[in-house]
């Protein structure tokens, strides 16, 4: 397998290990010096109609995973705007 193919796995595995989410698309990924750079979209429960609770509803969230050549996540954030 290609090491974008197995960064891209490994991105979605940490996601789905870390967060709750119905739903996980990597939208852009980017090799930057000796790291990857990866922008998710995630859909998740809204948080707020859940602790109102009233019906589920998805929220779509973007999130940017950092990780170096050893698939070592370094960096993780959700991100409150994405413009591609």
């Amino acid at each position: 397998m290609s090491k974008i193919i197995d960064i891209k796995t490994a991105v979605v595995k940490f996601l789905k290990d870390n967060i709750q989410c119905h739903e996980i698309t990597i939208i852009k990924l980017d090799k930057v010096d000796d790291s990857w750079e990866a922008i998710a979209e995630v859909y998740e429960d809204d948080s707020f109609l859940k602790s109102m609770k009233l019906p589920p509803k998805n929220a779509r969230l973007f999130y940017a995973v950092k990780m170096d050549e050893e698939k070592e996540v370094t960096s993780f954030e959700r991100l409150t705007e994405y413009f591609h």
